[in-house]
């Protein structure tokens, strides 16, 4: 099962920042018991979902930059605050912001609003490439699943990319 936090990519600028949205569905199990009779969006999933889109915005980065697809992987999460709650069937917007790009890890500044109002906010560092790709057949399984992810949640995705 892979867990999808990003609905839609509405612009992405490599080595530069990226703009998403995502809803979570109020039909979720989870928003039984968090909170009874007062559902919320669990911080975590809001933090993975701007994970997601930063780690969208390093991958095409680095794939522009040196060919490869890597996988970011969070490994730190800096100055993270929750200002309000985000309730279920709420559209988030996204905001990632690359702030640091190097050979094997990269930083991003990152904010979730609702309404122009932000909600949830952090720094989040990546590592990636730890584990390298096998084969050219590995390298080329990733390549068609990172295109086709790419072009499912952003229309101005390039076929050339």
């Amino acid at each position: 099962m892979r867990w999808r936090l990003v609905d839609r990519i509405d612009a992405l600028q490599p080595d530069r920042d990226a703009r998403g949205v995502v809803t979570f569905d109020p039909g979720l199990p989870l928003f039984e018991d968090h909170f009874p009779g007062f559902p919320v969006v669990p911080g975590v999933l809001l933090l993975e979902s701007l994970a997601q889109l930063s780690g969208k915005l390093i991958g095409y980065s680095v794939r522009l930059a040196r060919g490869d697809w890597p996988f970011p992987v969070i490994s730190m999460m800096n100055g993270v605050k929750f200002r309000r709650f985000v309730r279920p069937g709420e559209t988030l917007e996204l905001h990632s912001e690359l702030l640091t790009m190097r050979e094997d890890m990269a930083a991003c500044r990152v904010r979730g609003l609702l309404q122009g109002r932000v909600h949830v906010q952090a720094e989040q560092l990546f590592v990636f490439n730890a584990v390298p790709l096998a084969d050219a057949e590995d390298k080329a399984r990733v390549e068609r699943l990172e295109r086709a992810e790419l072009r499912r949640l952003w229309a101005g995705y390039p076929e050339e990319g």
